[in-house]
């Protein structure tokens, strides 16, 4: 076997997803608002197989305390990556008015919602109706 041949085929192995990697999105000591101000959570609407481009698109900031039984219209089965603030705690769920399954997120950069499961077959990529996020 050729090296270049060994070389191709141990590259594809290089690429695949390893837990900890955050690629673009901030770390949870960076959420914070312009002003200073605590964040809770950052939701974003744009995820990609390459982690480097994750966290990306529009972003939506949720403060500590966030209630959101019914996210707006245009976040609703939208979000495909997040960011959750140091001592905070995010809980999401797949249904509008807190219905459906649900997940509680710890604090960290979650680029890739595809690889977190809701259920035997889904994913919580475009999967998220409401939110309550609450910081300690």
């Amino acid at each position: 076997m050729s090296p270049l041949y060994s070389l191709l085929l141990v590259l594809p192995l290089a690429l695949v997803a390893i837990p900890g990697i955050q690629g673009a999105c901030p770390t949870a000591a960076e959420l914070k608002n312009p002003n200073g101000t605590r964040t809770c959570a950052r939701l974003y609407d744009k995820s990609d197989p390459y982690y480097e481009n994750c966290c990306g698109g529009a972003e939506l900031s949720i403060e500590p305390g966030a209630d959101i039984p019914f996210l707006p219209y245009s976040w609703t089965n939208v979000v495909s990556s997040l960011v959750v603030g140091q001592r905070c705690e995010l809980t999401v769920w797949s249904r509008r008015g807190k219905g459906g399954k649900s997940r509680r997120f710890s604090a960290g950069a979650y680029p890739r919602l595809e690889e977190y499961r809701r259920g035997i077959f889904g994913h919580w990529s475009n999967a998220i109706s409401s939110i309550y996020c609450r910081c300690y």
